[in-house]
């Protein structure tokens, strides 16, 4: 069964951070823990647009959480134009990983590989001077963009039944600056 390059991704990012988790928990199990800490997430939902003309936006959501020894903040807002299983949507999630530099590091290193088959692309991209990471699947015409700002924040733009180029436009509605600076 062929994986698609999204699925690969994910695959690989999760197995990446509970590697690290359960790495840093074997090497400092004596050690006290100095992690700065995540914002809540309260200051991080202004930071999620308003729906675009002809779009709706449902209420934005998120939470700070415990979640094995380090806390982790994660906002989300979800968009739509038009009903139906057809219908575009959009998705905007923003991950405070601040707790975790190590998961912060492996997953940046990771989109520097770039790939182009007939099921779709991934490639590196560079967002106001932010790395990031953009990936397409030709058939579910799923496309996903990933930007890491202030070596910090994970921005995930996801579009589902539209062109991949409009990824683009869809960034320049979050303040990247602004999210760059909340502390």
């Amino acid at each position: 069964m062929k994986l698609t390059i999204f699925v690969q991704l994910q695959r690989f990012l999760v197995l990446t951070l509970l590697t690290i988790c359960a790495a840093g928990a074997i090497y400092a199990q004596n050690e006290p823990i100095l992690v700065p800490d995540v914002v809540d997430y309260a200051k991080l939902l202004p930071i999620l647009p308003d729906a675009p003309p002809g779009w709706t936006a449902d209420k934005p959501e998120g939470s700070t959480e415990d979640v094995g020894g380090f806390r982790i903040t994660n906002v989300h807002r979800d968009y739509h134009k038009g009903e139906g299983d057809k219908a575009p949507t959009a998705a905007i999630s923003i991950l405070d990983s601040i707790a975790n530099p190590d998961y912060v590091t492996a997953t940046t290193a990771a989109w520097n590989n770039n790939s182009e088959t007939s099921e779709g692309y991934s490639k590196s991209v560079t967002i106001d001077g932010n790395p990031g990471f953009e990936a397409f699947e030709n058939e579910s015409k799923h496309a996903t963009l990933w930007v890491m700002v202030a070596n910090r924040y994970f921005l995930q733009i996801e579009l589902q039944n539209r062109d991949p180029k409009e990824l683009q436009e869809w960034v320049k509605r979050v303040d990247l600056k602004k999210l760059g600076e909340i502390k």
